[in-house]
């Protein structure tokens, strides 16, 4: 029997009190904060997509919010042309079913990502930063000058997006959805990270020449990487659109890339769970300081910068006693 570590206690920890917090609030007649708990675990859900690419693959990429915002628009998109009966260029009808949108959602960023990762990963270190930065910054410049689905002032989602007999609407409801893609996202890691192609990506980081050598070509180990990173995001970015009923340009600003990073170096880079413990710091930062100071980002860079300097493996490293191991 595989005895528990400090770690994984730390992390069922930390899986429990996120889904006892909004089952309190519902007992106690407040949905808001129960919607706040659904913007955690959305939010810890497109960061374990980035952590797949950048903590695992070593991948910097500073345009994962092109793909969390094709996810939402995807949604976005489809719930618009499904309210008015028409349809998508003419031939592709709507559809506010929670599971096309998804499926949709995350074939449209994986054929992105594609196309994406064929150009951007013939390069290395700052120049494949800046591909994927100028390739989001593209595809924000190209949401805006659509005026179709509403450009620079984004598109609202009048009633929330359905999944089979449940009802979406009520908070608890919808969370448990989020939560339960957000489990999914972080066992699809886990298994890819168990797997012989988790070694490979593992050595791909560490020494892609040895890699090569023993005869396995590190760019389609990386490319796979990226584009299942991408999905998984774009996973996220769907959740969002019906939290929030609207879906804007700003899903695709290069700053929610930078969030996203923030929240996986704030957790642990490499972490399985450290993604859940990032978002959790960051949302209730925004939540709760900003609700006094709009400087609130002033306090989340003094916790980051005391993370980076003296807590190896971010928070997760810092509670669990012990750096990150390869």
């Amino acid at each position: 029997m595989r005895k528990l570590t400090r770690e994984s206690w730390i992390n069922s920890s930390l899986v429990l009190l996120l889904a006892l917090a909004p089952l309190c609030a519902s007992l106690l007649d407040e949905p808001y904060y129960v919607n706040l708990a659904s913007r955690v675990v959305i939010i810890a859900m497109a960061a374990v997509g980035l952590n797949l690419a950048l903590g695992f693959g070593g991948l910097i990429s500073f345009g994962h919010a092109a793909f969390f915002g094709l996810g939402g628009y995807v949604a976005g998109v489809a719930a618009y042309h499904a309210f008015d009966g028409s349809y998508f260029i003419g031939v592709i009808p709507g559809s506010d079913q929670m599971p096309v949108i998804w499926l949709v959602a995350v074939l449209v960023a994986g054929l992105a990502a594609t196309f994406i990762g064929v150009i951007s990963l013939r390069t290395q270190g700052v120049y494949f930063i800046m591909i994927t930065l100028a390739f989001a910054q593209m595809i924000y410049y190209f949401a805006i000058s659509f005026p179709t689905y509403g450009g620079e002032d984004g598109l609202s989602i009048y009633v929330r997006n359905s999944l089979f007999s449940l009802d979406t609407s009520d908070p608890l409801i919808f969370f448990g959805i989020c939560f339960f893609s957000l489990m999914l996202s972080i066992f699809v890691t886990r298994r890819i990270m168990g797997s012989r192609f988790g070694a490979a990506l593992t050595m791909a980081r560490l020494n892609d020449i040895r890699l090569a050598t023993s005869g396995v070509e590190p760019f389609p180990i990386r490319l796979t990487t990226f584009v299942l990173s991408a999905m998984i995001t774009s996973g996220a970015g769907a959740l969002f659109a019906d939290l929030n009923g609207f879906v804007s340009p700003s899903m695709l600003s290069w700053h929610h890339s930078g969030e996203l990073m923030v929240i996986v170096i704030l957790g642990g880079v490499g972490r399985l769970f450290g993604p859940v413990a990032g978002a959790v710091v960051f949302v209730l930062l925004e939540t709760f300081i900003g609700g006094f100071t709009q400087h609130w980002q002033f306090f989340l860079g003094l916790i980051l910068l005391s993370v980076v300097l003296f807590a190896n493996g971010g928070l997760i490293g810092l509670l669990a006693g012990r750096p990150r191991h390869d």
